[in-house]
């Protein structure tokens, strides 16, 4: 038997009905995905062995398989070379509009434009370190729960287009951090300047939400 668990490593809570796979270094099968259950453990009728542990189709662990494999993930979306998580490729976008008033901002020593909220004028100018310029002019003290959010809100804007809404944010967060760390009030704490839709997706580089200018 070979048993996989997977947690989320801000709060240890287990990664629950997410897709594992095994990738076996004996002859280069990959084996069906299997759901982790409540507790975030996904299960196999396999001898220990040695390979790849795929999590949602992304490589999280390479070595020995067997009945204690554990794996912690800052985000589902996490990148598998930085727990930071990568910059993702956005659709193009401009948050120029009537009237608007500008402000340089220093980022790593070059200046970067945002308007008079903090919002990126170009979102490809977008970098972690534009996250830590901003969020400091803006009096915010980045933990690994800020990070993650910022990270998912690229993620899904990147993959689909459109940006999250407080709903989606809400139901995400509450699957992998448990109902209070992932509830309204929670994510509006993380983010007091204006929730997490404009706050972080001021933080995350995207366009401003419809109706905020």
């Amino acid at each position: 038997m070979i048993a996989v668990q997977v947690l989320m490593k801000l709060n240890q809570a287990p990664l629950k009905r997410t897709p594992v796979s095994l990738r076996l270094d004996a002859d280069g099968r990959t084996t069906a995905p299997v759901a982790t259950d409540r507790a975030g453990i996904a299960r196999f009728d396999l001898a220990p062995a040695s390979g790849t542990v795929l999590v949602d189709g992304i490589e999280r662990y390479h070595g020995v398989l067997n009945e204690q494999v554990h794996i912690e993930l800052w985000s589902i979306t996490q990148s598998p070379s930085d727990p930071r998580g990568a910059p993702g490729e956005l659709p193009g976008g401009n948050n120029a509009y009537p009237g608007m008033t500008t402000r340089a901002l220093l980022v790593d020593g070059s200046e970067v434009l945002t308007d008079g909220e903090g919002y990126l004028v170009d979102p490809g100018q977008w970098s972690e370190g534009f996250v830590r310029a901003q969020a400091s002019a803006e009096g915010l003290v980045l933990t690994d729960a800020h990070w993650e959010v910022i990270r998912y809100l690229r993620q899904r804007y990147a993959a689909s287009g459109q940006q999250a809404t407080v709903r989606d944010m809400i139901r995400h967060f509450r699957r992998v951090w448990g109902a209070e760390a992932g509830s309204n009030g929670a994510l509006h704490r993380l983010f007091p300047r204006g929730g997490p839709q404009k706050q972080g997706n001021r933080l995350a580089g995207l366009l401003r939400t419809k109706g905020e200018h």
